[in-house]
């Protein structure tokens, strides 16, 4: 009738209390009438010890030092305080004296990847000449990749950024919404969409929940976000995009300016990175271990620089850029640490975009016509939300998507929403994963997919 209780649970303040627990076992190690066993439970683990004596045989000893690694096994036993910290266990304080052993599921003995392999840093390994797993071959076995305590760490604050990024807005007084990912026409305009068969005719996987974010504004919703899985068919095999992703899009109707939606934005941001500072702690530390990275910076309020400003400093540094050019990867990263340098923060807002670099729903700046009402965001030096003031007088919009060669035919839903009264309005686009790997500094996109989508990956 025993509870289960949590790992992490089990502290000096349980010492000496019978305890039932459930886990993996992570290394087994006999010495004499003794075996030690480290039993984790995602992030958490701790030692346990089987010895002869009262509660337990040298049969039974034997029986636990056999037991396979990744076996799920519960141990009835007792929670003991260690006579000197236990290196390597999150729980360093106490120990579990075993009285009894449960196999409930047995593992094969050969593993594809060894835990302790895939949690060393590189550098380490390079040091010691030890063991470190590459990228493929964690893919290729996420399953066991994702068990380790940096992966475990990783997509619990990944979770969490979708939960304060929810609260927060809820908060503000936005409506979730559920958008359609099987469409009729490409929803940014371009060529890199995936085409569906769809009964008699084609449909495609939406690239965004943009157009239908847009209607619901139009049908008075105001305030309106959704988080949802995105769809780009780019063939880049690059380190932060992926072909499936998690959006979080963001859309709002404003009263006098498109700014108020840009610090709405960035206020929501904002929240989410202190939620995390405070919520997340154990799991930035743990993650850290095995990349380091120097904790994130932001600024209350964010800064927000205009595109010709941050074009100013990267000619400063040397850049050859015209005016109406847009970023490249290289020059992005560039101006993140000429940011850094000069405003000591990792995240801020690069507002009026050329307007030749925006998609066709994008309103003109009304006071130059080479710019735009649009917006970046950025983190680290690399962009986490693409946004804009949204065209919302139809026949503006149809001169757009002329100009940009889109057949009108396939967005005359699209277009016609605009026609029975639109307010003004704006919004962008969130690359969770993105947010994910650049919040924690790690360097490649693929480690904050949980099973990621790329040209070159479509398993498991």
């Amino acid at each position: 009738d025993r509870v289960l209780v949590r790992i992490k649970d089990l502290t000096a303040e349980k010492a000496d209390e019978e305890v039932w627990v459930r886990g993996r076992i992570h290394t087994s190690r006999a010495k004499g009438k003794q075996c030690f066993l480290v039993l984790r439970q995602q992030q958490f683990n701790i030692q346990a010890l089987v010895a002869v004596g009262q509660h337990a045989s040298k049969q039974m000893v034997k029986f636990a030092a056999n037991i396979t690694k990744e076996s799920i096994v519960d141990i009835e036993g007792v929670v003991r305080k260690a006579y000197q910290k236990i290196g390597g266990c999150t729980q360093q304080d106490v120990e579990l004296h075993v009285q009894r052993i449960y196999v409930i599921s047995s593992a094969e003995p050969r593993l594809p990847l060894q835990l302790d392999d895939a949690i060393r840093p590189e550098v380490e390994g390079e040091e010691d000449g030890r063991a470190t797993v590459n990228q493929d071959t964690r893919l290729d076995n996420r399953i066991i990749d994702l068990r380790t305590s940096t992966s475990q760490a990783i997509f619990c604050l990944q979770s969490g950024i979708c939960q304060l990024f929810r609260e927060t807005l809820i908060r503000k007084g936005f409506v979730e919404i559920q958008t359609p990912k099987i469409i009729s026409a490409a929803s940014e305009g371009g060529a890199n969409v995936f085409t569906v068969s769809y009964f008699k005719t084609s449909a495609y996987l939406a690239q965004s929940p943009q157009l239908y974010k847009q209607m619901c504004i139009c049908a008075d919703f105001e305030k309106v976000f959704c988080i949802g899985p995105v769809f780009r068919a780019e063939d880049s095999n690059t380190h932060r995009h992926l072909t499936e992703f998690v959006g979080l899009d963001i859309e709002m109707a404003f009263n006098y300016h498109y700014h108020e939606v840009v610090d709405e934005i960035a206020d929501t941001l904002v929240q989410i990175f202190k939620g995390l500072q405070e919520r997340f702690q154990t799991e930035i530390q743990t993650v850290s271990k095995q990349f380091p990275c120097e904790p994130f910076k932001f600024l209350e309020p964010t800064l927000r620089l205009e595109y010709r400003e941050g074009v100013a400093m990267l000619r400063e540094a040397g850049v050859e850029m015209g005016d109406e050019e847009d970023l490249s990867t290289p020059n992005e990263k560039l101006l993140g640490r000429l940011v850094k340098e000069k405003y000591d923060t990792d995240f801020y807002i690069l507002d009026k975009y050329p307007l030749a670099v925006r998609p066709f729903y994008t309103m003109p700046d009304p006071a130059n016509p080479k710019t735009s009402n649009s917006y970046d965001m950025f983190m680290r030096g690399e962009e986490i939300l693409s946004g804009a003031q949204r065209i919302h007088d139809p026949q503006l919009l149809t001169e757009r998507a002329k100009h940009h060669g889109i057949d009108l035919e396939k967005i005359k839903a699209y277009i016609d929403s605009f026609r029975f009264g639109a307010p003004p309005h704006a919004g962008g686009g969130i690359g969770l994963e993105r947010v994910t790997m650049l919040y924690l500094g790690l360097h490649n996109v693929r480690q904050t997919s949980m099973f990621p989508r790329d040209p070159k990956r479509l398993t498991p």
